[in-house]
């Protein structure tokens, strides 16, 4: 069992230049593209639902009136 004790544990060496293994400016540049791409699609899709809210809301508005109106003539028919 003593002869196994006196064995020493080897260290890791690194054989990788840690130069060589970084994103760089190629990863950077992808990254960036990457990120105002996101940034563009949030702002329209944001701009596309606010446009049918508003729509929305002009429809209701509208029905509103059409109904006050065809209130408004039943109420001149029956009199």
């Amino acid at each position: 069992m003593l002869p196994f004790a006196d064995t020493p544990m080897p260290t890791p060496t690194s054989t990788v230049n840690p130069e060589l293994v970084t994103p760089g400016f190629v990863g950077f540049a992808i990254v960036a593209v990457l990120v105002v791409a996101v940034i563009l699609l949030i702002w329209d899709m944001n701009r596309r639902i606010r446009r049918v809210r508003y729509r929305e809301e002009v429809r209701e508005e509208l029905d509103a009136e059409e109904a006050a109106a065809r209130e408004a003539e039943q109420g001149d028919k029956d009199a």
